[in-house]
């Protein structure tokens, strides 16, 4: 395995449009980092640099140590795994998961030995002689991660492998690929744009806006100390509320606001006042959409028990030790 080294890349299409803006960014030997952020942010862009199917127009890219901006895809012995899996739909999955090594001209008995390993770490041993077609979603994902594992790269690219799969089997998957990650301890980035997903996965989460970086960190600190406005927002679901300062109760700079998260809103015992809009049961808890009295933003909590029903008045508490806070060009404060 291998770091991965980005110095100030940029990458611009012949449009006009900066799709990656200056990122400097490091990607520890055997890390799993999660490239996250809204569709056109530049995150598939970016893995698409570092596998060499796009030429960065400044910057350089180092893998392993060593400079190759400028070398082609198969020079950089790097994996990727596609949203769409790209199988080959007439191969079996032993042969979908042998053909790699095959065209760079290894044995039959380290080809055997690989394959046979991969399939068995992803539980495919019963279906090495099924086409595509007779695999399930799951399935597919599995035979293009063992794809890319029986190469043995010195990185893994995998863009967005999940998205095809139903919410369930995503869930299975990513715990799937915890436990994988930890027994190659590879090195792996990976593209997301669900922020859920960018949590549960991670090591570390950068998270890119308009072809930047804003923030890089692990998982837990992106939650509890965003940024910027754009993170607090972005990362957590449902999403953190911003509000003026003064209405949260805070004295700050002109033009400041005061984030909180929907798990830290109290319900029913504080000093502000508020119509409930709309509740959303959710089993375990209720997501509750709240209007504060002379205060245009709207609130949401998140409540574990009994809710009243939407109409009623409530007492709201923002506890000033939860609250985040922001300054007008929206970085954090303290």
């Amino acid at each position: 395995m291998a770091s991965i080294r980005l110095q100030a890349i940029a990458r611009t299409f012949s449009t006009g449009h900066a799709a990656v803006r200056d990122v400097d960014l490091t990607i520890d030997d055997g890390e799993f980092l999660v490239l996250v952020g809204p569709s056109g942010c530049g995150k598939s862009t970016l893995l698409r640099l570092i596998a060499g199917l796009e030429t960065p127009d400044a910057g350089r890219i180092e893998i392993g140590g060593e400079d190759v901006t400028q070398r082609p895809p198969q020079d950089r012995d790097l994996a990727m795994v596609f949203q769409s899996y790209a199988l080959y739909p007439h191969m079996s999955v032993r042969d979908n998961l042998a053909y790699g090594l095959k065209v760079r001209g290894a044995d039959r008995t380290t080809i055997a030995e690989r394959v046979a390993a991969a399939a068995a770490a992803l539980g495919l041993e019963s279906l090495l002689d099924r086409r595509p077609a007779q695999l399930s979603g799951g399935q597919r994902q599995r035979v293009a991660l063992g794809r890319a594992i029986v190469r043995r790269p010195r990185a893994f690219l995998l863009d967005e492998p999940l998205s095809n799969l139903d919410p369930a089997l995503r869930a299975h998957a990513r715990a799937e690929l915890r436990v994988l990650h930890r027994s190659l301890a590879a090195t792996v980035v990976y593209v997301t744009h669900d922020q859920e997903e960018a949590m549960t996965l991670g090591g570390r989460i950068a998270v890119m806006r308009d072809g930047g970086l804003e923030q890089v960190a692990p998982p837990l600190e992106i939650y509890a100390r965003p940024a910027n406005t754009f993170v607090a927002r972005f990362i957590g679901a449902p999403a953190m509320t911003l509000l003026p300062a003064e209405a949260a109760g805070v004295e700050a700079p002109q033009g400041a606001v005061a984030g909180i998260r929907p798990q830290d809103v109290g319900l029913g015992d504080g000093p502000l006042r508020a119509t409930i809009v709309l509740v959303e049961p959710r089993g375990h808890d209720s997501v509750v959409h709240l209007r504060l009295d002379r205060v245009a933003t709207p609130l949401v909590a998140v409540v574990a028990g009994p809710v009243p029903a939407a109409g009623a008045t409530v007492s709201v508490a923002l506890p000033p030790d939860r609250l985040h806070l922001f300054g007008e060009d929206g970085r954090r404060m303290g």
